[in-house]
């Protein structure tokens, strides 16, 4: 699968690009940016590449097989719909949509294309993901009773769009969303109902605590960009538990590995040498190849982003 990029984003620069590289049956072809010093690192990776000057010249680019989109959240929806009418199979950074409906337009655009389009949520292709659900599944701690998560990172710069209300910004649509789909994904349930307390500052959210009720269990998680980065998923059982210390970001935040308590006796496994970017690289190519299911496809995507909606409308808004 050949692959453009729309955007030189520093994510793209240090994860996707890589990824693409190392995923087998995939490169690197094409860029689209301006700024020639914003695409030499993506050059110095991928000799060769074709650096256009517009998203659009990218998009007619014959050779593109498949688009990786990430650029800023409220232009997400809008570029999915153009790379898929071009042509392209959809790979757009996560949050995909700023309001679940607006998903519905991607879903419309992927059956009548007959295009991939998906959210790179690349935790839902990390091996640590299957391992819990299949503890869960086997009942290895017992009933699954309470689910905690959180993800933190300190981001006090302002002008990041990251702060921008009028882009999509604030830490529930960047790193909140991840122990939403982190939970769905693991249990293959919906929450039945959330509430939240959330920090605002000049418009979007810096802090935010959730609490949810899932048919049998209940969720908590905290996430916000002024904090010391941290992350971890816990679920907790009758029977026993399963952290896991690094979920989102594998060694970025951490030691990489999952422990559960069982029976009295406490199991661990690592995965520090897992690339989960290259991974959901080569699923994505196999689903758009094959037509094999993708582990997030965009209904799953729906259900989080309704999940987001709803901690947003369960909270005042931002004064």
């Amino acid at each position: 699968m050949r692959w453009g990029i729309l955007g030189a984003a520093k994510i793209a620069q240090t994860e996707l690009a890589p990824a693409i590289q190392l995923a087998r049956g995939a490169s690197l072809v094409a860029l689209a940016t301006r700024d020639p010093a914003r695409a030499a690192p993506f050059e110095a990776l991928a000799p060769g590449l074709r650096v256009h000057d517009s998203y659009d010249a990218l998009l007619n680019d014959p050779d593109v097989d498949a688009v990786y989109i990430p650029l800023p959240n409220d232009m997400h929806v809008d570029w999915s719909l153009r790379a898929a009418l071009a042509g392209k199979h959809v790979l757009c950074e996560k949050p995909i949509a700023l309001e679940a409906p607006q998903i519905d337009q991607l879903i419309a655009a992927r059956d009548k294309t007959g295009k991939l389009i998906a959210e790179a949520f690349m935790v839902a292709h990390h091996p640590q993901l299957a391992l819990v659900r299949k503890l869960l599944s086997e009942d290895v701690i017992g009933r699954l009773q309470h689910v905690e998560g959180s993800f933190t990172y300190t981001n006090t710069d302002l002008s990041n769009i990251r702060h921008d209300p009028t882009k999509g910004g604030g830490g529930l649509r960047d790193v909140g969303v991840y122990p939403c789909i982190f939970t769905r994904l693991a249990t293959g349930a919906e929450p039945s109902r959330v509430q939240a307390d959330i920090r605002w500052q000049n418009g979007v959210d810096v802090f935010a605590r959730v609490w949810a009720d899932f048919p049998d269990f209940t969720m908590s998680f905290y996430c916000g960009m002024q904090q010391h980065r941290r992350q971890q998923m816990v679920f907790h059982g009758h029977d026993g538990w399963i952290t896991l210390a690094a979920p989102f970001n594998g060694t970025t935040y951490g030691d990489c590995r999952v422990d559960w308590l069982h029976g009295g006796r406490q199991c661990m496994e690592r995965f520090n040498i897992v690339n989960q970017y290259a991974l959901m690289i080569e699923a994505f190519g196999e689903s758009a190849g094959t037509g094999a299911p993708f582990a997030c496809p965009l209904e799953t995507s729906r259900g989080n982003q309704a999940m987001i909606d709803a901690i947003f409308a369960s909270a005042p808004p931002a004064g």
